[in-house]
């Protein structure tokens, strides 16, 4: 077995030591000790964003991805959208940035370089907050799910004003889609509660080669008061 190798660490806002590995060809990004995330497992963030910009307009799509991680969300996402779409990735961690525009940039074929993205450093939930009826679809994949595990503030995302934050800044008819290692019923309940229809996916981890199941979380706005269950 080849030993592992630090390529960087930095600390979340909270203080969790964050750290970037590779042993071999595969990275890894931990938190804590403990994996985050790992380049050999990434078909559940690409089927979040499938799933997430199922109904997104043909033209004119603004969409808003919280968490970059090994950017395999953010690359789905662009390359399911149009050349007239717009895409806010929304990072917390400048050393994730930096790692994608570095040693992680390969893996999803730097999607950090698309025209069509913008940048916002710093809480996605500032971002939502700051928004009305501003995107097509929200895709979040900001830790392991709705029990926030990399940074105790990512709960503010799941809780009932994060939910209602999130509903504001959707256009009708728009999605809020959320990445989770696990069922939640609670989090289901929580969804309908703020006002979204709900649909849950199950996906495995490498999609058609299996490894563990993950959920994606769906939450679809009504695009009028009839289309509300």
């Amino acid at each position: 077995m080849k030993p592992t190798e630090l390529l960087g660490e930095t600390r979340a806002p909270d203080g969790t030591l964050i750290a970037l590995t590779r042993q071999d060809r595969e990275f890894i990004i931990l938190a804590g000790g403990k994996p985050l995330m790992s380049s050999r497992m990434h078909g559940s963030e690409q089927a979040l964003a499938t799933f997430g910009c199922r109904y997104v307009p043909a033209e004119v799509a603004r969409i808003l991805v919280g968490g970059l991680g090994m950017g395999f969300t953010l690359r789905a996402t662009l390359d399911i959208l149009p050349p007239s779409a717009s895409v806010v990735i929304a990072e917390l961690i400048p050393a994730v940035i930096e790692w994608n525009h570095g040693p992680l940039g390969p893996l999803a074929d730097h999607p950090l370089r698309d025209p069509r993205l913008r940048i916002a450093l710093g809480d996605v939930a500032a971002t939502i907050r700051a928004a009305t009826g501003a995107f097509d679809a929200i895709l979040l994949d900001v830790d392991n799910g709705p029990d926030a595990f990399t940074a105790t503030g990512n709960a503010s995302l799941y809780n009932d004003p994060g939910l209602a934050s999130a509903f504001a800044a959707l256009r009708p008819g728009g999605t809020l889609a959320v990445w989770s290692a696990w069922e939640d019923r609670k989090f289901e309940q929580r969804l309908k509660y703020a006002g979204f229809n709900v649909h849950v996916e199950r996906v495995r981890a490498r999609l058609e080669s299996g490894g563990p199941r993950h959920t994606i979380f769906l939450g679809r706005k009504p695009a009028s008061q009839t289309d509300q269950k």
